[in-house]
């Protein structure tokens, strides 16, 4: 039986007639009559002639392709339902079973949701609770005798304090930085954000509701990631400025030797039952070998750590490098700058979204935050339409003919797609095609948001420049065709050393071989992402393939891997074991699947380089799967998958 999620039964209306009337004048179609069909329990809200057009691409499809008048019913609908229930003239019922919430969402998007979905759904809405949320009868004696050390305080640690927490299982956060919220603490340059919709990018078991954004800023992911943390006690638990400098498995004695160093210099040792990483793949800041980077007279910083006592008002800027952040970051500052210089080695492919700039308006926020299941909702479509839809769709064709422009035949719809696109915002700039229209095929390397990208290189203050940099001198940046360039800032949008993970700390398993050594430089691998042989009761989360390269929330790949792991600890207890250890066949094995997976789709196409392939070309970040094949594999661990050790 489904159980009411609190923050559902907490939910109240406090907007009276004509507040609601003008929120539901704002409201989206699709979703509001999810809403009709979930308080009603009136199937007629589902059928013709309220079935809503498919929502296409990115768009929400707030209209749902109804005529005025039909918009207009519903909306009059909504309101008489929810003015009820305000009032007290109806009851909140309780959520739909896992089947109805896929049949809902495959009529609300127009398109077919697999039925699979349901129970993983239903977890992200919180209708029903995840497998590790509670012990199954008392919690067993014993549970204190585990001690487990979390290493870093963003998204993945404040989610596994979380869980931890709320199993009352003893653990201690170190954190480098001297605050919660990992990269968004540590990412302040002008204009970052988040390019998952912000009602995706959220806990599971702590959405926000009413984000001020469609797409989130960084203050404002950030506060919630803190909020957060403080409202479930966890900031008070983190040792900040404090970094993990090295882990030593004690076999005779069944636990991990831990030592850290402070910022101020000084170290400390202590001991752990479990260790947890949740440090990430874009934590360590990535800056090629330039030539001459002492030479420059000027500022010049890693995007990662925006120097905000430089004024760059008035200033030639040059930004080296043209993905995610550099989207984010030219159009912030063209027009405050006196120019602005961007360097790229390659075009990226930029997808239209008409959310992505968008303020959300106060009407949607009341709905999101004062109608029950709304924001719920919202979130589910979303799940669908920007997790796993895509997937199939970027995999290999071995017989398709335009191997040199796409990869099959939905990937070449998708290549025409956002070529007219860019061909429409260039408008009479034909000269920029060149520069910007990529050559190699969409999703090769992880599609950004046009972030009014086309519309600022256009820009009389603002130059794109098609070229390599190989080094600096006092006051140009030179690129490889030996051309200089004079600027008086220099940013660094160079990356981060993705596939180097886990780096620099030293982790020392059973045998005292070494994670680095095990992994060499840049070959990481893990069985699920979460587990290494010869390293007991130790546990990654964001791990080796574990990234989503064709779209979706990190944070979905996250709570499931924490839950694997709290399952993992919970069975240590209950069965009195002092450690498990991944055999390493299993491993193998899986890492073989990984591998083969990873090499049918597009990432592993001939000619593509992306940050997700080490030097030998193999895939190390992104996961090949689904997100819902991930949930499933994750879900319930097996221990014949371990060798385990009795207390």
């Amino acid at each position: 039986m489904p159980i009411l999620r609190a923050d559902q039964r907490s939910i109240t209306m406090t907007a009276d007639d004509t507040t609601l009337r003008a929120a539901l004048d704002q409201g989206n179609l699709p979703i509001l009559l999810l809403v009709l069909a979930q308080l009603t329990g009136d199937a007629k809200w589902l059928e013709e002639p309220y079935r809503p057009s498919r929502t296409l691409a990115l768009s929400d499809n707030d209209d749902g392709g109804f005529t005025e008048s039909r918009q207009a019913e519903i909306r009059a609908a909504a309101f008489t339902v929810l003015r009820d229930w305000r009032d007290g003239r109806r009851v909140l019922p309780q959520p739909p079973a896992d089947d109805r919430i896929t049949a809902m969402l495959s009529v609300s998007l127009g398109e077919h949701v697999p039925p699979e979905y349901g129970e993983t759904m239903a977890e992200e809405a919180g209708f029903h609770t995840r497998s590790e949320v509670s012990w199954s009868g008392d919690r067993p004696a014993g549970a204190d005798r585990l001690h487990v050390l979390i290493v870093g305080a963003g998204l993945s640690g404040v989610a596994t304090a979380a869980t931890l927490e709320r199993l009352g299982i003893p653990y201690t956060i170190v954190e480098k930085n001297p605050a919660v919220g990992g990269v968004w603490w540590r990412n302040t340059y002008p204009g970052a954000g988040v390019d998952t919709p912000s009602d995706l990018y959220s806990y599971s078991f702590a959405p926000r509701r009413g984000w001020n954004r469609y797409y989130a800023k960084q203050p404002e992911i950030l506060s919630y990631v803190q909020n957060t943390a403080q409202d479930l006690g966890i900031t008070a638990k983190v040792q900040f400025g404090t970094e993990l400098t090295s882990a030593t498995w004690d076999e005779a004695n069944q636990r991990w030797h831990i030592r850290l160093r402070r910022a101020d210099g000084t170290t400390e040792t202590l001991e752990a039952t479990a260790v947890i990483s949740c440090v990430g793949v874009l934590s360590r800041k990535s800056i090629p070998d330039f030539d001459g980077t002492d030479t420059f007279s000027g500022p010049m910083f890693h995007s990662s750590e925006w120097d905000h006592s430089v004024d760059v008002a008035g200033k030639r800027v040059a930004i080296i490098g043209t993905g995610a952040t550099s989207q984010q970051m030219t159009p912030a500052l063209a027009g405050v700058a006196g120019s602005v210089l961007v360097f790229q080695r390659s075009p990226q492919w930029v997808a239209p979204n008409a959310n992505y700039l968008r303020d959300a308006p106060t009407s949607v926020r009341l709905l999101m935050e004062q109608v029950p299941f709304y924001a719920t909702f919202y979130r589910l479509r979303l799940i669908w339409q920007f997790q796993d839809k895509l997937l199939p769709s970027l995999r290999r064709d071995p017989a398709w003919p335009h191997q040199d422009r796409s990869i099959n035949a939905t990937n070449e719809k998708h290549r025409v797609f956002f070529t007219e696109h860019i061909d429409r915002e260039l408008g009479a700039r034909t000269d920029l095609r060149k520069k910007v229209l990529p050559t190699y095929p969409p999703y090769g390397k992880r599609i950004l948001m046009d972030n009014d990208w086309i519309a600022t290189i256009k820009r009389d203050d603002v130059k794109l420049v098609p070229e390599a940099v190989t080094g600096f001198d006092e006051g140009n940046v030179i690129t490889a065709d030996g051309a200089r360039h004079p600027a008086d800032i220099v940013v660094l949008a160079t990356g981060f050393q993705a596939t180097r993970m886990l780096a620099p700390m030293e982790i020392r398993g059973r045998s005292g071989t070494s994670l680095h050594e095990l992994w060499g430089d840049d070959d990481a691998f893990a069985y699920l992402g979460m587990s290494v042989p010869d390293f007991p009761n130790f546990f990654i989360v964001g791990g080796p393939n574990t990234a989503l390269g064709h779209g979706g929330s990190a944070i979905y790949i996250a709570e499931c891997s924490i839950a694997y792991i709290a399952q993992m600890l919970i069975a240590m207890v209950q069965r009195g074991l002092s450690s498990v250890e991944v055999r390493e066949d299993v491993a193998k094995a899986y890492n073989a699947r990984v591998d083969t997976e990873n090499e049918s789709l597009i990432w592993t196409h001939p000619g593509m380089t992306n940050w997700y392939r080490n030097q030998a070309g193999r895939i190390v970040t992104t996961l090949p799967w689904r997100g819902v094949d991930f949930w499933s594999m994750t879900k319930t661990p097996d221990l014949d998958d371990f060798t385990i050790r009795q207390s």
